[in-house]
């Protein structure tokens, strides 16, 4: 396995605080070599890969290059003059996201009120670095997020109606949400083609709690 780096690339990577075993070891895992006996019987080759999952260059569940790894890597193969391209996604998504969590577990669908006792949107800050580190990982995109939050809520707020019980109660806060990465699920059930069921009629009845 060859890495090879011109003086000008040597001098990008180090002005982006990247060295050589850095890029080797995500070489080496790019190709699918098993690092983990690598990183057993050496600290200073364990210590290199923590610094991959660090600086986002790796996931931290599994040997796969995010999106900034991939883009080290491509950097490496391009033209001379080629500059480190550092992604950052766009706000405007994670707001979008924002504001989409409900604030509480208190709403009103189809003229029926439900009561809930807590708010479990909280933590912006920790929930904007969580959902831009999972954006930069590769695996979902921002639109998908969205798509599988609006398709919970939807679908929590239909079974409250249907079964005259707050569902949404259920709900966890937005930060073991994202920590939990519990929108999985609803990107399967949304690939999968399921749809929610919306009930026609608005249910009778007062207040729910």
């Amino acid at each position: 396995m060859k890495v090879n780096v011109t003086p000008e690339q040597f001098e990008e990577l180090i002005k982006r605080s990247y060295n050589l075993d850095i890029v080797y070891l995500l070489k080496m895992i790019d190709e699918q070599y098993d690092v983990a006996p690598l990183c057993k019987q050496s600290m200073r080759i364990s210590a290199i890969y923590q610094a991959l999952i660090r600086k986002g260059l790796i996931t931290e569940t599994e040997d796969k290059l995010t999106t900034l790894g991939k883009d080290l890597l491509e950097f490496l193969n391009a033209k001379s003059g080629a500059k480190i391209i550092k992604r950052k996604p766009a706000t405007t998504d994670f707001e979008e996201w924002w504001k989409i969590y409900p604030g509480t577990d208190s709403f009103e669908h189809k003229g029926k009120k439900f009561i809930g006792t807590r708010a479990i949107r909280k933590g912006k800050d920790e929930c904007r670095l969580k959902f831009d580190k999972i954006i930069l990982e590769g695996e979902y995109t921002a639109a998908q997020l969205i798509a599988a939050l609006k398709y919970e809520v939807l679908q929590k707020k239909e079974s409250s109606v249907q079964t005259n019980s707050n569902r949404m109660t259920f709900m966890q806060n937005s930060v073991t949400y994202l920590n939990q990465r519990a929108f999985e699920a609803y990107i399967e059930l949304i690939n999968s083609g399921e749809e929610i069921q919306e009930s026609q009629q608005k249910p009778k009845g007062g207040t729910d709690i």
